[in-house]
């Protein structure tokens, strides 16, 4: 399952937590810091039972603000706090009234100019890494899991950022590398000392980022300024493809922000066929879902669940997409979503409503919150941010709400521009 965590904990004018989770790449756990009055804890969620139920895990004294946490597998959750200028790991877990805390260490940065923080859970669940970017370099550490206390495991000449896991077994990480005034996607081998290679380098003069990897698939979602210089628009590639780098006019969308947050998994043969969740922004803070398929040339727009911490989900193999919430009535929930049905529509222009038969009725006439879309394939209308406040989607889209060892041999990815269409981009 793939996901991304994209907000630091924030307020909510109810008085309930607000922030973005992190979810376990296995989606069994996920963990955030939540609110209490104006104090912030970190929280547990467990997600694989028949209801979502949350774990408090205070400790001494509030947490601040740049505080992160992380769910590991087994349950216990990774916090990373910056204390006297150094910063500290711990492992924390529940012992019945109160909180353990297992102190794993703590990662100096020298230099003033250096920003270290968790990168996505690992998919095995058993570690977690974190970057150290300076202005001339990062450094990858494993902060959990390792032998005996932070681990340097990666040195990258180059200011980095971002971070996603292009397999299964938590080896290849890709990162989002400045040099020479250009961003570049390389790919670094931690099973091979740290060792880097290019991943994505689709013209000499663009800034490519990766945003979000799917390992079963290799999909994966980039931004570029490629096909529009000085305009950074979001695409997707395939690791080891023959196939050019895509940019969808319909991932286009003027005055609003379009981050990719979740993949569907499993769908080993057919990239163009996953599932992805978007996060669609406008400049005046309202937000929305788009949910979109590679072979698609639509994003279908659906309201997000009132509380749903932005920016934070995941799909499950059969194209369930999972989001947590958190409101003052419902502290710990999960709503889920899917993609609507596309037999249905290419027939007689209508949309189903995914996996859930009773809907199809109401689908086939509804344009309402969750945006019509014409046969013909054109983009659907973009819905106004008021129709959002409070609702939960309806007609064409399913939404249910539940209350409360050593490392094999991974194959080498194909960077991008080494594939025979590689240099050119399609919309």
């Amino acid at each position: 399952m793939t996901v991304c965590a994209i907000e630091p904990a924030a307020a909510h004018e109810n008085g309930a937590g607000r922030a973005g989770c992190t979810i376990t790449a296995d989606g069994c756990y996920a963990a955030r810091l939540a609110l209490a009055g104006d104090s912030l804890f970190p929280e547990r969620w467990t997600l694989d039972g028949p209801e979502p139920y949350a774990v408090p895990l205070p400790g001494n004294q509030p947490e601040e603000p740049g505080t992160e946490v992380q769910p590991l597998g087994d349950g216990r959750v990774l916090i990373h706090r910056l204390v006297d200028g150094r910063h500290a790991f711990s492992l924390l877990y529940p012992t019945g009234p109160g909180t353990g805390e297992l102190p794993l260490g703590a990662v100096e940065c020298p230099d003033e100019g250096t920003r270290l923080r968790l990168l996505p859970p690992a998919p095995d669940g058993r570690r977690a890494y974190a970057l150290a970017a300076g202005r001339r370099g990062a450094t990858v550490w494993l902060v959990a899991g390792g032998a005996s206390g932070p681990e340097r495991v990666a040195e990258i000449p180059g200011g980095c950022s971002g971070g996603a896991w292009l397999d299964r077994e938590g080896r290849m990480l890709a990162l989002d590398r400045e040099a020479g005034g250009r961003v570049k996607s390389v790919v670094v081998d931690l099973g091979r000392g740290g060792e880097v290679s290019p991943l994505l380098q689709i013209a000499p003069g663009s800034d490519d980022r990766v945003l979000l990897a799917d390992p079963d698939s290799g999909l994966l979602l980039i931004r570029s300024d490629a096909p529009s210089p000085g305009q950074a628009r979001l695409g997707w590639g395939v690791l080891g493809s023959t196939l050019p780098v895509r940019f969808p006019e319909c991932l286009r969308l003027p005055d609003r922000t379009v981050t990719p947050f979740a993949v569907q998994p499993g769908q080993m043969l057919t990239p163009e066929g996953c599932a992805v969740a978007l996060h669609v922004e406008g400049s005046d803070g309202a937000g929305w879902i788009g949910l979109w398929r590679p072979a698609e040339r639509r994003v279908h727009h659906v309201p997000a669940p009132a509380g749903w911490l932005s920016g934070t989900g995941l799909w499950t193999v059969d194209g369930v997409l999972r989001l947590p919430f958190s409101t003052g009535a419902v502290p710990c929930g999960v709503a889920t979503l899917t993609m609507p049905d596309e037999e249905g529509r290419a027939g007689d222009g209508s949309r189903g409503a995914g996996a859930n038969p009773e809907d199809a009725e109401s689908a086939a006439g509804a344009a309402g919150a969750a945006g019509a879309a014409g046969a013909d394939g054109a983009e659907p209308p973009l819905p106004h941010p008021d129709q959002f406040t409070g609702q939960l989607p309806t007609g064409k889209t399913e939404m249910t709400v539940h209350h409360l060892n050593s490392l094999a041999d991974v194959p080498r990815p194909v960077p991008l521009q080494q594939a025979p269409l590689g240099r050119l981009v399609t919309n």
